[in-house]
């Protein structure tokens, strides 16, 4: 399960990624509106604007929650085996509470 939602991380990081890089800036839809640019592409003059902001969307979703969802295992698997945090195995002092008095070479 882990490594299904790696691939489907890495894939929707990737997909979201060319995605930006597709989209045009604000500056460009003004050629549009002047007969310039992609008004004669396969979605119209504003739907592959309109296609990419969604996939983008769509892609944003999937990476947010396979991120969620390996969170979510991780955190599961550390709990089952008795806790996996980094203080695991360390213990405190048996006196941790008593104010010590400083040892000194003089005798008292």
């Amino acid at each position: 399960m882990q490594s299904l939602l790696y691939v489907l991380l890495i894939a929707s990081a990737v997909a979201i990624i060319g995605l930006v890089l597709l989209q045009q800036g604000k500056g460009a839809d003004m050629g549009a509106a002047f007969g310039s640019g992609s008004a004669g592409s396969v979605f119209g003059a504003s739907g592959s604007a309109n296609f990419l902001s969604r996939s983008t969307a769509v892609a944003a979703i999937v990476f947010f929650l396979t991120c969620i969802g390996l969170t979510w295992l991780s955190a599961r698997g550390a709990g089952s085996a008795g806790g996996g945090g980094v203080m695991q195995g360390i213990s405190a002092p048996a006196d941790s509470g008593k104010a010590q008095e400083p040892k000194s070479d003089v005798p008292k």
